[in-house]
């Protein structure tokens, strides 16, 4: 009796038994691990918005079943991100453009880390956008662009090569067409090109937050005053006109504008507006105390950032990578026209024939690497937003270009 009673409960539980064994080879769909969520930020300039989404789904794409992605884009301007992100780090982006000018500030701040592994980027990027990228020699963030300055954008149905070697010839044409010759004032980052190369200086304190200025000097064979009038001799002449780059953009496809100072970021607008009579070259000289003197720029790198405070930093540098990667970036210059930080797609032939990337080659003999304190600019602004207005109070140059310098160098 104790046998088959023995028997019957072995019957009964033997398939439990199975389904219990079965379960731990073959868990069922509800056992399974689900994919992470991985929710990121990214901010970039709205120009960019098309491009990133491409690239997002390029990127959930090929890490597909590795996590389960919720990107999100929110356009952010990158020469004022730093300040936007310090602003509230813990809540900023993930991953963030921005120009090589904050690099410094974010990562004292504790906004950026160092990138470890950072030999590949180092060896596949140019070395000035590597140098844009780093503080005290170490790699904080990935290189995006090496072609964050301006130059020359002209009509060749109104200029000759020669024309265009001269600001103040091209202002007589300009004016005789009933055109104008466009550049914005309102930006000191424009700005630095009329006091580059005259021997007065502006820079980084080795404090690496203040500025030194000598735009006000009354010594040497250009004084701060000989700048001030020369400004004023330019904003004078009924073909020039100080124009956001908004503007600019504007006036060329409505044909008002028939050159201008801007960047790669609208050669493709400018392309389609002027179709084959668009030139780019160096920019001009101005006259300035009797002498022709080189207009100058400011020059730099466009970075993509890691935010140290990310929920997901492992899969916040993939996607950094994954933006800068050699293929990113060349399909970045056929969208946008921008020059790449890779090497390999630096060196492409699609990259050398660009009449844009060209002309900025040719300004960077002349431009130095943008290495300002956050105090350069609203000085520079007002002062330069007065000589474009042809100071209209008649105040003293003098003392206006006294107040900039001390404005500038302000701690």
């Amino acid at each position: 009796m104790k046998k088959t009673c023995f028997l019957l409960l072995c019957v009964f539980l033997l398939p439990g038994l199975l389904t219990a064994c079965g379960s731990q080879e073959a868990p069922s769909p509800e056992q399974k691990t689900e994919a992470e969520t991985v929710e990121l930020t990214v901010w970039g300039a709205e120009e960019d918005e098309e491009l990133l989404q491409e690239l997002f789904t390029s990127f959930q794409a090929h890490y597909a079943g590795q996590a389960s992605f919720q990107m999100t884009f929110q356009p952010q301007s990158e020469s004022s991100c730093k300040d936007a992100l310090l602003g509230d780090l813990e809540g900023g982006a993930d991953v963030f453009a921005f120009a090589d000018d904050q690099v410094a500030a974010l990562a004292a701040a504790g906004g950026l880390d160092p990138i470890e592994d950072s030999a590949g980027i180092q060896s596949a990027s140019l070395s000035a956008a590597v140098e844009a990228a780093s503080v005290g020699g170490t790699l904080y963030a990935y290189p995006l662009t090496a072609d964050n300055g301006y130059f020359l954008y002209y009509n060749k149905a109104y200029f000759s090569d020669e024309d265009i070697q001269s600001l103040d010839r091209m202002l007589e044409l300009a004016a005789q067409a009933g055109r104008q010759v466009a550049m914005d004032w309102s930006s000191a980052w424009y700005v630095y090109s009329f006091f580059g190369n005259t021997g007065l200086t502006v820079g980084l304190n080795e404090d690496g937050l203040t500025n030194y200025c000598t735009w006000n000097s009354a010594e040497g064979d250009i004084r701060g005053v000989d700048v001030a009038e020369a400004m004023l001799s330019i904003a004078a002449s009924p073909g020039f006109a100080n124009m956001t780059d908004q503007e600019f953009l504007a006036g060329v496809q409505n044909g008002s504008v028939i050159a201008g100072v801007s960047g790669v970021w609208n050669a493709v607008a400018i392309q389609e507006a002027w179709g084959e009579a668009a030139g780019a070259a160096k920019l001009p000289t101005y006259t300035c105390a009797g002498k022709q003197v080189q207009m100058a720029s400011f020059s730099g790198c466009k970075l993509i950032g890691v935010n140290a405070y990310s929920r997901h930093p492992e899969w916040a540098a993939r996607l950094a990578e994954w933006i800068t990667s050699e293929e990113s970036q060349r399909l970045r210059f056929e969208r946008r026209g921008q020059g790449p930080a890779n090497i390999n797609a630096a060196n492409s032939p699609q990259v050398q024939a660009s009449p844009a990337i060209a002309a900025l080659l040719a300004q960077s003999e002349f431009s130095q690497l943008q290495r300002v304190g956050g105090k350069f600019w609203d000085p520079v602004s007002e002062f330069a937003l007065n000589m474009a207005a042809g100071n209209p109070a008649g105040a003293s140059l003098q003392a206006q270009l006294d107040r900039l310098a001390e404005g500038v160098a302000a701690r």
